[in-house]
């Protein structure tokens, strides 16, 4: 193999490992309170999501390892509640899961195109 075709290689997986996906979030407290958002999962690292219900916003970042359907998560809203996280991939970038929130509630949510539905 040529030196130059090695560094196109080289060049072609860093290009890889850097791309960002971009995704819906929606989910639903208690009471059928609804935050809507978006997750940004980054190839074989992990990600972030941010959701909102026009009050508080709530954030966090996972890292997720080849292979593996099931992450958890911290969980920070900006109204003081904070949580853990469980999401299971269908796909890479579709998927659901569950919060437990600090104040005892649990939130149920939807990513990818199946988001987009409720």
């Amino acid at each position: 193999m040529s030196l130059k075709m090695s560094i196109a290689g080289l060049a072609g997986v860093l290009a890889l490992s850097a791309c960002d996906v971009a995704y819906p979030v929606t989910v639903i407290g208690e009471n059928g309170m609804m935050f809507r958002g978006s997750a940004t999962d980054t190839f074989l690292e992990g990600g972030s999501f941010h959701a909102t219900n026009g009050r508080a916003v709530c954030s966090g970042t996972y890292t997720k390892v080849q292979d593996i359907s099931t992450v958890s998560f911290p969980v920070v809203c900006n109204n003081g509640l904070r949580g853990v996280g469980t999401a299971y991939f269908e796909t890479p970038t579709r998927g659901s899961g569950f919060v437990t929130m600090s104040d005892g509630s649990r939130w149920q949510f939807l990513f990818g195109k199946g988001a987009l539905a409720l």
